[in-house]
């Protein structure tokens, strides 16, 4: 009854042993092949010998390494780069600030009543041009034309009282103190006439500069008070443009810089116009200067108030050298491009200037017509490099 346990006793023994002795086995060869590795002694085939064919190594000549369609071994003579270039351009540029504004009238002024009255006489038309020293409008007058026909006449009774007592003066007939009441009851006199006389000018509303009248809110007959708008005046035969800027920019504005102006009701034109003046005081909430321009306005098509898409030239530059944005490398803080010259790679060290189109300008040792590259830059390491050209970025991607 005992042998069945037994049995199984000796079975399981035997299995241990043979578990036993197969991790003894590997455990020999893997120590093996890191001496073997270690110590430069063999080559890898001969370590994959040891290791045996019980690990389903495959048989000489069987790998791909054997038909030399793997990476060469480490260390090994390593062909050109594949890079694509393209030549560096030279173009004139134009450090452009762009800005909107809003047209002005280059001289703008509301027509309004320096007295009271009731308008007797309207003499233009809506949106009439008028010349300077035209009559607008004139209020009833009739008040002013009396006073100042009393005061003339009061003017010549003290000329005539003055002339008189003159001639009494000279004749010892009157002291000198009566003459010089007289004389000074005359300017007196001759105050109240100006004084009649201005008040009578002041109902004529007369055009104080040469330009076009809006569209009026008045009529004949109207009553208005002193101080009442009566009718915009504007001239726009030439206009101003007024636009923000970064005050960034301050040290860069002059005088008579152009500036190209866009308006939308005008999609199909483009405007010219030039620096005037700079505001005296820079914007300390928004950080902005005030930009003054001027530009004529043919034809008169354009008007105040008008929004306006304006783009300021503040430099321009002949033949920058221009490549591609892709061209730039940087490292660290500072910027490269790679050459391409006679089939070597050569890294030149760089500024950035304006950027335009995909394009960025380059300042540093880099000229118009050398080969830049624009792509594989990752696989240049180092100046003298072989490299091998793909073509061109347009050849390249066809």
């Amino acid at each position: 009854m005992f042998r069945k346990p037994l049995v199984l006793f000796v079975s399981g023994a035997a299995l241990a042993g043979l578990a036993w002795y197969g991790w003894q086995a590997q455990r020999h060869l893997s120590t093996e092949v890191a001496v073997v590795q270690k110590a430069g002694s063999a080559p890898a085939d001969e370590v994959a010998k040891k290791v045996g064919k019980s690990e389903g190594s495959p048989a000489k000549g069987d790998g791909p390494q054997a038909k030399g369609d793997g990476p060469p071994a480490k260390g090994g003579p390593r062909g050109p780069a594949s890079i694509e270039i393209q030549a560096a351009l030279n173009k004139d540029l134009a450090d452009i600030a762009s800005a909107v504004g809003t047209l002005r009238a280059n001289e703008t002024v509301v027509l309004r009543s320096e007295v009271a009255g009731r308008i007797a006489y309207l003499a233009f038309k809506d949106g009439e041009t008028v010349s300077k020293g035209h009559t607008v409008l004139k209020l009833d007058a009739a008040v002013q034309e009396a006073e100042l026909a009393q005061a003339k006449a009061e003017l010549a009774l003290g000329q005539t009282n003055f002339d008189r007592s003159k001639d009494l003066a000279q004749r010892k007939f009157v002291s000198d103190s009566a003459l010089d009441q007289a004389a000074a009851n005359l300017r007196v006199l001759e105050a109240k006439f100006q004084l009649a006389k201005a008040r009578l000018d002041r109902t004529v509303i007369r055009a104080p500069f040469s330009g076009q009248l809006g569209l009026r809110n008045i009529s004949l007959g109207d009553y208005v008070k002193e101080g009442t708008d009566l009718v915009l005046l504007e001239d726009v035969v030439s206009l101003k443009i007024d636009l923000r800027l970064p005050e960034r920019y301050l040290g860069r504005l002059k005088k008579g810089q152009p500036i190209q102006v866009l308006i939308d009701a005008f999609s199909d034109k483009t405007f010219k116009a030039q620096v005037e003046a700079t505001d005296i005081q820079v914007d300390a909430n928004g950080r902005f200067v005030l930009v003054r321009g001027v530009m004529a306005n043919p034809g008169g098509s354009l008007r105040s108030g008008m929004f306006a898409r304006a783009s300021l030239t503040l430099a321009e530059r002949k033949g920058a050298v221009m490549v591609p944005e892709e061209a730039i490398t940087p490292i660290g803080n500072e910027l490269f491009v790679w050459l391409a010259i006679e089939g070597k790679a050569k890294r030149v060290k760089v500024q950035t200037g304006l950027r335009q189109d995909g394009l960025v300008e380059l300042i540093g040792d880099v000229r118009g017509g050398d080969q830049v590259v624009i792509a594989g830059q990752q696989r240049l390491m180092r100046d003298g490099q072989e490299v091998r050209s793909l073509g061109t970025g347009s050849q390249a991607n066809k």
